[in-house]
């Protein structure tokens, strides 16, 4: 896989009612939930290196450390950027940040693995449903 240290990538999204707190049952709390946070920094760290992955295969997440910093509330935009910090194989190590219209938002450390036969890889978490 041809990808670089340093190569980078910014997504963005608008948080709506059903990216809250709130809709992940913590009642009344009408801001961006955490798991949804990971998720906008997990697409960014895809989209810095997703040019780089072979036909057939992909990428999975394996860790994330992350703080989250401030609330964003319904309605405000959160862009996060992924920056490649380092490759070792079919590992990769990136830095992420969020921010939203005001100000940071999170920070993040995210390793991700190339899964060079992505449907192989499938194959079998899937044989984990399958009764016995």
């Amino acid at each position: 896989m041809d990808v670089k240290p340093g190569a980078t990538a910014e997504v963005e999204m608008t948080v709506t009612p059903d990216r809250t707190a709130d809709a992940m049952g913590n009642k009344g709390v009408m801001v961006l939930a955490t798991p949804f946070l990971i998720g906008l920094l997990e697409n960014a760290a895809i989209a810095a290196i997703q040019q780089a992955v072979p036909p057939g295969a992909g990428t999975v997440g394996t860790m994330v450390e992350m703080r989250h910093l401030a609330a964003t509330p319904v309605g405000m935009k959160v862009r996060a950027k992924a920056t490649l910090l380092e490759t070792d194989g079919n590992r990769f190590v990136f830095e992420v940040e969020a921010q939203d219209e005001v100000e940071k938002v999170a920070e993040a450390k995210h390793v991700r693995y190339m899964v060079p036969d992505l449907q192989r890889f499938l194959a079998r978490a899937m044989k984990k449903g399958q009764p016995r």
